[in-house]
């Protein structure tokens, strides 16, 4: 069985809304709830560690009562960063594997999480092929610095699944080297331990911004389940 970490600390300063985004309504429903009811539906799921920003847990309570969520929630505050919330939920979670998501991908359906699962290795992400050329540089400068092959880059999408032993592992990695990392696919690789990707879909768009927002009422609305 997985434990699931669902991310739900963002405070949204980038959407310069009044609250944070992912209590934020597309299609008339929060956006939180669209991964909580795909989650619901993944019977090898038992249980949901779901974090909250400062001054929001209420709110996250309500949620989970009013969708009638029926997976056992267990609520954490989050962390000042993605990591430190990662790692505080990491606490409670009661499997030997586990599986990260972001509140802010609402586009991901119950058949996602089950082929994810299903992946024969322990650590895997979704991930999606880079469309566009990318290029490194020196911000300091304003100077192109070099050239990076695309079809060896991968855009990094939640869902990810790991072993816990493993993710605990790369989490106290990075605490010992005083790193910091923006998801845990990468950190779990750059600790030194084995990570697989499966190809992801480019409608699983993360929600940053008010023009994301548009985006996911578009696409939701001509989705029956994310899938």
């Amino acid at each position: 069985m997985y434990s699931l970490v669902l991310l739900n600390g963002g405070s949204g300063t980038r959407m310069g809304a009044p609250r944070p985004k992912q209590f934020l309504k597309v299609n008339g429903i929060p956006i939180l709830v669209y991964s909580l009811v795909a989650v619901d539906a993944v019977p090898e799921i038992d249980q949901i560690v779901l974090n909250y920003p400062e001054g929001w847990r209420a709110d996250v309570e309500k949620i989970v009562h009013d969708y009638a969520v029926r997976t056992p929630v267990d609520l954490v505050p989050a962390g000042a960063t993605r990591q430190e919330s990662v790692a505080r939920a990491l606490e409670l979670v009661a499997n030997d594997d586990v599986v990260l998501h972001e509140a802010a991908r609402p586009l991901v359906g119950p058949g996602d999480f089950a082929r994810l699962i299903a992946a024969p290795q322990r650590n895997v992400s979704f991930m999606a092929p880079i469309p566009f050329t990318v290029a490194p540089v020196d911000p300091e400068t304003g100077t192109v610095t070099g050239y990076l092959d695309r079809d060896r880059l991968r855009n990094v999408q939640l869902p990810q699944k790991f072993a816990r032993a493993d993710l605990e592992k790369a989490h106290a990695y990075a605490a010992d080297e005083g790193r910091s990392y923006t998801e845990d696919a990468t950190l779990v690789a750059a600790a030194g331990l084995s990570v697989h990707f499966i190809d992801g879909a480019d409608s699983n768009i993360k929600v940053t911004t008010p023009t994301d927002i548009h985006l996911a009422v578009s696409l939701l609305h001509g989705s029956d389940d994310g899938e």
